[in-house]
Formats: structure tokens, C-alpha cells, sequence
């Protein structure tokens, strides 16, 4: 997991080969302006999801993990917190390959983490994540769904 504000997202190039079409992509656009929708920016290996999700309570999101993307989530409109917890102690949970996603539902992360406007958090593959924790009824992001290398 990286957590880190967007000024510095350029300083995590080396980390996969795709995150400078994400810089590029994040220096050429207004990420709060932007319609909800997807984008596709290479195919099924970069695509970005600009969206809003209900807020949830720690109790009610939803524990989750990829195993071929990682996701570069922004909130846009308010601070969003996150539940942490390595995926390899996530219980087994049925894996949904076409969307990506195991999703195990009733499962206490072991840490949570804010980001406001203007962060990000990048979880890949080993992060089991709960997004969507905010005291706020709803939450504009945008998650770069990225092929993790």
C-alpha cells in the first residue's frame, strides 16, 4: 500500500510501468470535474473509474482484494477512509475473475487510513482494502484500475 498526496504521485513511476500514463493522464485533467463514467486510457490494462459511492460505517464496508489489478483510489469531494488489512489473512471468499474481486463481507480490517482531497491510496494484489468508510451519505472518487506487473 502506498498513501501519499498527488503532488508526489510522479516519485512512484518505477513502481509499474502504467503509472506515468497515470501522471500524464492526472496533470492534463480535473479529476473533480470530470462526468462519472469509465475511461479507458490502454485498453483492459489502464482504465480509470470516476464515481460516487454511499459512505459507509467500518462495520459496513465491505473487505476487499484484486488479484491482477491494483487500484489508485482518489476521494474528490470529501476525506474517505479505508480499511487495511494484508490479503493473505483475508478468509477464503469465492474469487469473481471476470470483475477481479474477492469480496469478504463481516471482516474487521486490521488498521484504517484517511486521504482527503488531493491523496491518494494505491492497493495491489497483497492489500485486502474496505473503501468507502466516510461519515459523508456519499463520495466522489476516481480509482485507476491499473495491470499490476
Amino acid at each position: 500500500m502506498i498513501i501519499d498526496t498527488l503532488d508526489n504521485f510522479r516519485q512512484y513511476l518505477a513502481v509499474n510501468p502504467l503509472f506515468s500514463k497515470v501522471a500524464d493522464f492526472l496533470e492534463g485533467h480535473d479529476l473533480a470535474t470530470m462526468e462519472e463514467g469509465k475511461y479507458e486510457l490502454e485498453g483492459t490494462d489502464l482504465f480509470l473509474n470516476v464515481t460516487t459511492a454511499k459512505g459507509k460505517t467500518p462495520d459496513a464496508a465491505v473487505m476487499e482484494a484484486h488479484r491482477v489489478m491494483l487500484d489508485i483510489q482518489i476521494p474528490l469531494s470529501c476525506p474517505e477512509t479505508y480499511g487495511y488489512m494484508p490479503a493473505k489473512d483475508m478468509p477464503e471468499a469465492e474469487y469473481n475473475a471476470e470483475k477481479d474481486i474477492v469480496k469478504t463481507p463481516g471482516v474487521v480490517p486490521d488498521s484504517l487510513v484517511t486521504c482527503k482531497p488531493g491523496m491518494f491510496a494505491v492497493f495491489f494484489p497483497q492489500d485486502g482494502h474496505a473503501p468507502c468508510i466516510s461519515v459523508e451519505p456519499s463520495i466522489k472518487k476516481a480509482i485507476f484500475k491499473v495491470k499490476h506487473v
